[in-house]
């Protein structure tokens, strides 16, 4: 009898010592293991518990579909990859795009090397405006292309925008005008949500036992913004973050700029 595979996990920015260290990866799981017991440099990657398929107080029914979905500036750098250790965010991940069966939940695609299109986690957000606090609400798994589009402020800023907006026409079907009013739309909404400071409510993770990093202070993720599209326009990549809003972000000061806490 086979026995029970011992398995690994290992944030992306770490495969490669992982790998090192005498890793293998089995890509029917897409997951790392360790090939035998005993191997002392893969101890810290030793798996931890997995995460539930429905986390607590998830609602698997919000926001179905595509559509763009842009986060207030004042919640900039408040993704729950950037709010979670590393290995919590490789747990979640796993997850999310196990329970979608390694597929797109908007458009149905798998990833795709050759087309270097992944498969990424994406948050959906409620707002009560009354008490100013954002609520995690659910996880779901999209492709890079639906979650270009759901990101089209930063799709503007990487000059995709015109194939993000062909991309929300072909899957929801929209005419180019009604793909136009969305997006407009969307960004109204965007600008009204952006005049408060929201409260994060991270419950849904740290309910199922996920560990939540400290995000930027409200007044610093601005700030943190302008210096991830610096880093984008210089060519350079920012571990962990990807810039956020979208023209807005042109439109900030860069003395304005300073390390977020």
């Amino acid at each position: 009898m086979a026995a029970e595979r011992l398995w690994l996990d290992v944030p992306f920015a770490e495969k490669d010592m992982a790998k090192a260290a005498g890793a293998r990866w089995d890509p029917a799981a897409r997951r790392w293991y360790a090939p035998r017991p005993g191997m002392a440099d893969l101890l810290r990657w030793a798996a931890g518990a997995e995460v539930p398929e429905l986390l607590p107080g998830e609602d698997r029914s919000l926001g179905r579909g595509l559509f763009v979905d842009l986060v207030p500036s004042s919640c900039w750098f408040t993704n729950v990859r950037s709010c979670v250790a590393e290995r919590d965010w490789e747990r979640l991940r796993r997850m999310v795009h196990g329970r979608a069966g390694q597929r797109c939940e908007a458009c149905g695609a798998g990833p795709d090397r050759a087309a270097r299109r992944w498969l990424e986690a994406h948050e959906r957000w409620s707002y009560d405006e009354a008490r100013r606090v954002q609520t995690l609400r659910r996880l779901v798994c999209l492709c890079t292309d639906c979650h270009t589009v759901t990101h089209f402020g930063l799709a503007q800023v990487k000059g995709r925008a015109a194939e993000a907006r062909a991309h929300l026409m072909r899957v929801t079907g929209m005419s180019e005008a009604g793909a136009d009013r969305h997006i407009a739309a969307a960004f109204a909404t965007w600008r009204e949500r952006s005049r408060l400071t929201w409260t994060l409510d991270l419950a849904m993770l740290t309910d199922a036992g996920i560990t939540v990093v400290p995000p930027p202070e409200a007044a610093d993720r601005v700030a943190a913004a302008r210096e991830a599209l610096d880093a984008e326009e210089a060519g350079r990549e920012t571990p962990g973050r990807a810039a956020p809003g979208g023209e807005a972000l042109r439109r900030i000061p860069r003395q304005r700029r300073r390390t977020p806490g």
